[in-house]
């Protein structure tokens, strides 16, 4: 493939792909919600095009302890202020009886939210633009459109996006960022009342809680 080919299938895939995902999350989900698999097909189409490896998706062994720590250096404090924050607005302490499969599936969830967002939009944003901060600035801010309009969110996922894309440039391995991401988000659904994220809802489920 061409250089200049790939870069047009390079913007594609991060102005068309979450377009889709935004028209999916408002419309597509209540009329055809069948085309999830749109989003599937479009990664894996996406990959075999460009012809990415495990190397460059982060599917990675040889870098998991270097990725693990430096995910940890920011996770880390991140989880600990919000343990904080939770006692401080009295979150309760006990653990939910199916706390085994809600982590299960909230890190199921958050390892394709990191294929799609490092694996595919980061790496098509390093191509696109050579400065490394601007592009994880920008692949922050499309994650957190994702997430409109939780008030809560929205901020938090351009912060976390920005900073997951960064550290996905440095050391490019999925699965730390991952599990740490399933972590803080599990630590936020926690430390702040449900009326300020709604259940962690995004699109017109937030302002359709309660019901």
């Amino acid at each position: 493939m061409s250089a200049s080919s790939s870069r047009w299938l390079s913007l594609a895939d991060v102005t068309l792909l979450p377009a889709f995902i935004l028209w999916f999350i408002w419309r597509l989900q209540f009329s055809a919600r069948w085309t999830w698999v749109i989003f599937i097909a479009w990664m894996a189409v996406s990959f075999l095009l460009h012809r990415d490896a495990p190397r460059t998706l982060g599917w990675r062994g040889d870098n998991l302890g270097a990725a693990a720590r430096q995910t940890l250096v920011v996770f880390g404090p991140a989880a600990v202020g919000l343990l904080i924050a939770g006692v401080s607005t009295g979150a309760p302490l006990r653990l939910p009886f199916n706390i085994v499969s809600v982590m299960a599936s909230y890190g199921a969830f958050c390892l394709l939210q990191q294929v799609a967002l490092n694996s595919l939009v980061h790496n098509r944003m390093l191509a696109l633009i050579r400065d490394e901060r601007i592009a994880a600035g920008v692949t922050g801010a499309i994650f957190s459109a994702c997430h409109w309009p939780n008030p809560l969110l929205v901020p938090l996922t351009f912060a976390g996006g920005m900073v997951m894309a960064w550290m996905f440039g440095r050391v490019r391995n999925i699965i730390p960022l991952a599990i740490g991401q399933a972590v803080v988000g599990l630590l936020v659904a926690w430390a702040f009342p449900v009326a300020w994220h709604h259940h962690m809802r995004v699109g017109p489920g937030y302002y359709g809680w309660p019901r």
